[in-house]
């Protein structure tokens, strides 16, 4: 087995992780969009959700299986992207949580995409060179900017859901919903404009750490949460995971397959 990078590895055994629970549940886990439980074969499709996850996460551990593992992972949530979340927010309804939701899935989109990029082989780079290299890495880079967005704003728009959830024995709990917030919403501008797009993505990943670890972590050991809440835990780690991979790439540590150059180490 071979790894390019521990934060590849943490992503890929998150995919294996939630891609087990999907299989146990029988459900769809909390990264994807609701589905209705009147949609056909809505079984079938959750099963296929997880199965797709597990797949690709073991597929992500071993360097034969990774370009094939990578492309597969970015075309399923692509799609889900352009087909689920794309007209929720700009056909059905355009509220900030369907904005939220499209920054979720697109994260997990820009992850798989700074991954595909790292492991796309000569063919995928004369076939599909606008996705690849140095080209891609934007791409991966500006979706991921795009989702920080609302997740800063919904700090603002829910403050009071977002100061409940703020550890006690810190003080100041308003306060730190909207530097959290706006902290947020300053690293995907400065991601989207190129500037201190390095420093922006190390410290984003860097709060949605700490968030996880300070907010979530003490309510799981507690055995206080509720069923959304488990699920928020969930996406937590699922975005921490990613948030990592992509500050990876400005490092040129995920970056371009052989032959490329590695670009992105600037701030």
């Amino acid at each position: 087995m071979r790894i390019g990078r521990l934060s590849h590895a943490v992503f890929a055994a998150t995919l294996i992780a939630i891609g087990i629970m999907g299989l146990v549940k029988g459900d769809f886990d909390a990264t994807w969009p609701p589905v209705a439980k009147g949609v056909p074969a809505r079984e079938v499709l959750a099963y296929l959700c997880s199965f797709v996850y597990l797949l690709c996460g073991l597929g992500l551990l071993w360097q034969r299986t990774a370009a094939v593992a990578s492309r597969v992972l970015l075309a399923y949530v692509l799609a889900w992207l352009l087909f689920v979340r794309v007209p929720q927010v700009f056909l059905l309804r355009p509220t900030l949580l369907a904005f939220w939701g499209f920054g979720e899935t697109a994260v997990i989109v820009a992850g798989a995409w700074v991954l595909y990029v790292c492991f796309a082989g000569d063919q995928d780079r004369q076939r599909l060179g606008f996705a690849t290299g140095d080209n891609g890495l934007r791409i991966a880079r500006a979706l991921y900017g795009v989702a920080l967005i609302p997740f800063g704003l919904a700090h603002f728009v829910y403050l009071k859901q977002t100061t409940v959830l703020i550890p006690g024995w810190l003080p100041g709990p308003t306060a730190w919903a909207y530097l959290t917030g706006g902290a947020f919403v300053v690293a995907g501008l400065a991601i989207l404009a190129g500037v201190y797009a390095r420093l922006a993505a190390a410290l984003s990943t860097l709060q949605l750490f700490l968030f996880l670890l300070l907010v979530w972590v003490p309510r799981l050991a507690a055995g206080s949460l509720s069923a959304f809440q488990q699920g928020e835990v969930v996406v937590g780690v699922v975005l921490t995971a990613i948030a990592w991979v992509v500050a990876d790439s400005y490092r040129g540590i995920l970056g371009p397959g052989p032959g490329k150059h590695r670009s992105g180490t600037a701030s």
